[in-house]
This record gives C-alpha cells, sequence and structure tokens, in this order.
C-alpha cells in the first residue's frame, strides 16, 4: 500500500519555453503508510450511544412484529392456543381496520384516475372543479380513520411486548411477511450497521478520514492541474515554435516534457490505485462487521427460542406434577373417609 511520495518542483521559472526544468526530483523523505480508515474501538462507550442504539433496535423489533400482525390475523391456525382471546381480537380488530383504509384509498385512486382522464378530454368545465372538492373531503374523512390505526398499533404492540413468550413465538413466523416488509427490515438493518460504524467512529477518527479523503482529492486534483498545465503549456510552445529554423530543439523538449508528463500521470495512477484499494479494504471491513452482526442477531434469536421451549417445559412439569398431587391428596382423603365410615360401623 504504501509508495513514495514525490514532490515536483514548479516547472517553469518564466515565459520562455528555453527555461523549463526537464526533471523531477523525488523525495528523500521515508513513505509513510496510509492509515487504516476503520475505527479504533469495537463496542459503544457512550451512554448516548447505546441510548441511540437501543431506539433503533427497538423499532426494528416492534416493526418486525408489526409487519407479521396481517398474516396472524389472516392465519388465525397458527397461534391457536398461544394467543389469548384478547389479544386475539385485538389484531382482528387492527386488521378491519387497515383493510377498510385500502378499501378507501383504492377507491380513491380510482377516482382520481377518472377524474385525470376527464380532465383530458373535457379542459375548463365547473363540474371538475367540484368533483376535486369532493375527493379532497374524502382524503380528509380519512385521517380520524389513519389515527384510530396507529393508536391500535400502539395497544397491540403494547400487549404484545407485555408477553415476551408470544411476542418471540409471533417473531418466529418470518414466512408471513411480505417481501416489502422484509426488504424495509433489512434497509432498516442495513441503516443500523451504517449507524452503528458512525456512533464507533470518534470526532477525531472522523476528522481524520475526511482529512485523508481531502488529502487523496487534492492530490489528484493538483496532479491533474499539472497536467493540464503542461498540455497547454506545450500547445502554445509548439504553436510558438511553428514559424522559426530551431524544429530540432523544439522536438528535444517535447520529447522531455512527454517523459514528465508520462512520469506525472503515473503518480497519478499511483494515487488511484491506493484510494481504490482502501476503499476495497474498507468495503471488505464493513462487510464483516455486518456479516458478524447478523451472526450474532440469529444466535440472540437461538437462544431466545431455547428459552422460551425450557420455559414452557418447565411451566408443563410444573402443571403435570400438581395435578399428580392434587390426585393422590384426593386419593388419601377417600381412604380417610372410608377408615371413619368402617370405624362406625363396628360400634
Amino acid at each position: 500500500m504504501a509508495s513514495k511520495v514525490v514532490t515536483v518542483g514548479p516547472l517553469y521559472q518564466g515565459p520562455d519555453i528555453n527555461r523549463i526544468p526537464l526533471r523531477s526530483q523525488p523525495s528523500q523523505k521515508p513513505a509513510v503508510p496510509p492509515k487504516p480508515l476503520v475505527p479504533s474501538k469495537s463496542k459503544l462507550t457512550t451512554i448516548e450511544a447505546k441510548r441511540i442504539m437501543t431506539v433503533l433496535d427497538e423499532t426494528i423489533y416492534k416493526v418486525e412484529l408489526v409487519t407479521l400482525l396481517s398474516y396472524v390475523a389472516s392465519n388465525p391456525e397458527v397461534t391457536e392456543g398461544v394467543l389469548g382471546e384478547d389479544v386475539a381480537a385485538m389484531i382482528r380488530e387492527h386488521q378491519d381496520l387497515c383493510e377498510l383504509l385500502l378499501d378507501a384509498a383504492s377507491h380513491l385512486q380510482e377516482q382520481e384516475q377518472q377524474l385525470l382522464q376527464e380532465e383530458d378530454e373535457a379542459e375548463g368545465e365547473g363540474w371538475l372543479q367540484a368533483r376535486r372538492s369532493s375527493l379532497e373531503m374524502q382524503k380528509a374523512s380519512l385521517l380520524p380513520l389513519l389515527q384510530q390505526i396507529r393508536d391500535s398499533t400502539r395497544n397491540v404492540l403494547r400487549v404484545l411486548l407485555s408477553s415476551p413468550q408470544v411476542a418471540s413465538f409471533l417473531q418466529m413466523q418470518t414466512q408471513g411477511r411480505s417481501a416489502e416488509a422484509q426488504s424495509f427490515i433489512d434497509n432498516l438493518l442495513e441503516l443500523r450497521g451504517f449507524l452503528f460504524e458512525k456512533l464507533l467512529t470518534s470526532p477525531m477518527e472522523a476528522r481524520e478520514k475526511a482529512q485523508f479523503i481531502q488529502d487523496v482529492s487534492r492530490r489528484n486534483r493538483r496532479n491533474q492541474e499539472m497536467i493540464d498545465i503542461l498540455e497547454n503549456e506545450l500547445a502554445v510552445g509548439m504553436k510558438r515554435r511553428k514559424a522559426e529554423e530551431e524544429y530540432e530543439d523544439l522536438e528535444v523538449v517535447h520529447k522531455e516534457e512527454k517523459a514528465q508528463l508520462e512520469e506525472l500521470k503515473r503518480k497519478h495512477d499511483v494515487l488511484v490505485e491506493e484510494y481504490s484499494q482502501i476503499r476495497t479494504e474498507r468495503e471488505i471491513l464493513s462487510k464483516k462487521r455486518m456479516e458478524a452482526e447478523h451472526e450474532m442477531v440469529r444466535m440472540v434469536r437461538a437462544a431466545t427460542i431455547i428459552q422460551a421451549v425450557w420455559k414452557g417445559y418447565l411451566v408443563r412439569s410444573m402443571l403435570r406434577s400438581k395435578k399428580k398431587k392434587r390426585a393422590k391428596a384426593k386419593g388419601k382423603d377417600k381412604d380417610k373417609g372410608k377408615g371413619k365410615g368402617k370405624g362406625k360401623g363396628k360400634k
């Protein structure tokens, strides 16, 4: 990655083309390798950063639950015995509100398309304005329904979040999520990765990264400016020397200038290659970090499922043991009753 940093002195000391220095001298300073453009930390340290990530994680978790409500409402057999009657009724009511909104929106869209066609055919008609006003009123009438859906969503989420086992079970029904919803969740996870990397980067590292990119861009810009200057002045010199018995001297200068130009282009290509390698390394590191985070999420989900299954097994075991104890207690009570009856008979 490291390469020698070449500094080129002023190539033109005056307007006379014969005074052009023909060689560029490389710097004698040792090459300095570019600093890696990755955060130095791997964990969040500030409370503010942790709060931000917690809010985003909770948002993603809630979105995962909300995007499965329609599937649960349409397939009650999937959650039979898991959701209570109250929760199932809330989800069905929420689904009814959503379907009502979709039907109304679809009807409005059809009316708008029909109105557009009628406007193209009959321009300036007064009744078109009345139709537009009617559509606007219908749109405004949907606002209370939208608010009802928001309230219903909050209520359903509040109930689901109060029962982690039900929420975990619902979260596992990923086959019921639509492709659009899954794409939205994937985008949220990608945003989480970008935000996590941003929060890991300290202000000093961010400034160093910005400074590094500025330095590389500045060097590229200077090299390009130098190339433009050489090409322009070479063109001017060629025009000036067209009418003079000195063509051979100009040819020599031209060859040397061309060599300088090739050298500058080579240095420019090296800088571009270095910058490309740095970007590739950053992308690889970012991809590895995202894969590690996804793997951690899968492991956490697996652990949650295992814990839920184990807790269910313990609850069932406790219920079975309580039933056995009650059965034994009833049997003892019956035996005691029979014993007392026999004693009275003997007397």
